[in-house]
């Protein structure tokens, strides 16, 4: 029953994909859906990329261990998804169309600032592809331990399924296809992650009865401030990191090609609502799976030897076969409805940004558009083969935790490098007029370089400033960065101002978009 649930899913998705195959059929198509997406899709289809499987295994197996003090991360990412759809979505959405319509996050940047040389174009797609490396990988992982847990299938063969199902309708539909599965995955997981705190204050006597048992069982467990399992109070830098996950949005450029997609600009306001709507109930709903997760599995005796598949360790226990196989089914569509996003992304950086305008200047559409098919391919191989330098031992147990075991792990340094690298430029190229195209280059340079040099060398020091996020400093030093150079540079020309004027001063009615 489980295989056959997961079979019939699978299948739907490649389903869809085939069915935009067709629709499919040029740059802005593949790339952008035309810029035609409607206001319901837009909504669920941005937070379902943003979620991945860190939603249903990252984020409650940190709780499960930690307790409520790291529900902070999600606090930090219910502020960050409003600020975002508040302050960049009808901005970029009519930016991009000002700026030649761009249709990608290098392509805006470089026609933001007149990059004739492509400086900043081909600065940006190597990011892009950098960090969308890990979180692709991280992906990839997760559905791994998916299939592990379910059908006690080999690290790498689960590996590779989930690998080849995401790539063929990503390669096949493109946005249309991304999008649409996205909508479809979305409210899987709003359904399960609803479910399975509903299934345990029901069997233990309701939401309060079950508070107070979690309360008698470990008093830690509710607390903002205090880690579970440690009884430590958390101090200001991990507050601090946990908070400042919101400030990634700002760079994530397979949520940011949401506002650019979108048919209507003034449509971000109902697909705000919607989006803050699903976010806030999903991050609340898996805040209760960990935290109840943890009183029931201590209560009833059952071990967990992985903190991150608590969720299915509670679908496979509180559900019949056939509905825990649906549950579960709702951590692969996390999976995949942010692989798929960042399949796309990556390719299209590659090809429109890199061998279009560095290598192929003349190239035509339907051959770019081939070069993104073969690059959704390339990219997945890679991120598989990377994927499976985290697999168990040859007999079976991983002897500690490597960077690529641990999904969270995988999600935090690449959330925190897009939100270092694109964030601040993001925000100074929609507001702020003086920024230059040296700041640009500059200040992005920095927040993706800091992020590597911080996670990977100075959080080894031992001082408590180097365990902080390394989101923040490269953020702060990007910003600081951006503004310096741009105000020591020579000022924008004429026409890139009066073009940033005629954003400002233009009316979303009065656009034909």
């Amino acid at each position: 029953m489980v295989l056959t649930v997961f079979i019939l899913y699978l299948l739907m998705m490649l389903g869809i994909g085939f069915y935009f195959s067709k629709k499919a059929n040029s740059l802005n198509a593949y790339y952008l859906g035309n810029r035609g997406m409607n206001k319901w899709v837009v909504a669920m289809s941005a937070q379902a990329s943003d979620m991945s499987g860190w939603l249903l295994m990252g984020l409650p197996g940190a709780i499960f261990v930690s307790g409520f003090s790291e529900a902070w991360i999600g606090i930090g990412l219910v502020i960050g998804t409003y600020l975002n759809w508040k302050i960049v979505g009808r901005r970029l959405r009519k930016y991009s169309h000002f700026c030649g319509d761009s249709i990608t996050l290098p392509d805006f940047f470089a026609n933001r600032f007149r990059d004739n040389k492509g400086i900043i174009r081909v600065i940006a797609s190597i990011f892009i592809l950098a960090f969308f490396l890990f979180y692709t990988v991280s992906g990839f992982v997760a559905s791994a331990k998916l299939f592990g847990t379910i059908f006690g299938m080999d690290y790498t063969t689960g590996l590779i399924i989930g690998a080849v199902v995401v790539v063929s309708y990503t390669f096949m539909g493109g946005f249309f296809a991304v999008c649409w599965t996205d909508f479809i995955q979305a409210t899987m997981m709003l359904i399960a992650v609803i479910a399975i705190p509903s299934i345990i204050m029901a069997g233990s006597g309701g939401f309060a009865a079950t508070m107070d048992a979690v309360n008698a069982q470990n008093p830690y467990l509710m607390s903002l401030f205090t880690n579970a399992t440690t009884g430590k109070s958390i101090g200001l830098i991990a507050l601090i990191s946990s908070l400042a996950w919101g400030l990634g949005y700002f760079g994530m450029p397979h949520i940011l090609v949401r506002f650019m997609s979108i048919k209507n600009a003034e449509d971000i306001k109902f697909s705000r609502r919607v989006a803050m709507t699903w976010v806030t109930i999903c991050l609340g709903a898996v805040i209760m799976i960990a935290l109840l997760g943890r009183y029931y599995v201590e209560a009833h005796g059952i071990k967990v030897d992985d903190p991150e598949r608590i969720f299915m360790i509670l679908c496979q226990v509180l559900c019949h076969p056939a509905i825990a196989a649906i549950m579960m089914a709702a951590i692969l569509a996390a999976i995949m409805s942010t692989a798929d996003s960042q399949l796309l992304v990556s390719a299209s950086a590659f090809s429109n940004d890199l061998y279009k305008h560095l290598f192929r200047k003349n190239a035509s559409n339907k051959e770019v558009m081939w070069v993104s098919r073969g690059v959704v391919v390339l990219i997945t191989v890679i991120a598989v083969i990377v994927a499976m330098q985290g697999a168990p031992s040859a007999d079976g147990v991983k002897h500690g935790k490597s960077f690529l075991d641990v999904v969270m792990s995988l999600v935090s340094f690449a959330w925190g490098g897009f939100g270092a690298t694109f964030g601040p430029i993001m925000l100074l190229a929609l507001f702020w007029k003086r920024t230059t195209l040296p700041g640009a280059i500059a200040g992005m340079l920095v927040g993706g370089i800091t992020t590597f040099v911080w996670k990977f060398y100075l959080s080894g020091f031992s001082a408590e400033i180097f365990q902080i996020y390394e989101l923040v400093p490269g953020f702060v030093l990007s910003f600081a960065t951006i503004v310096i150079v741009s105000l020591c540079t020579k000022a924008p020309s004429k026409e890139i101002q009066e073009e940033f004027d005629a954003v400002e001063h233009t009316r979303l009615s009065d656009m034909k978009l």
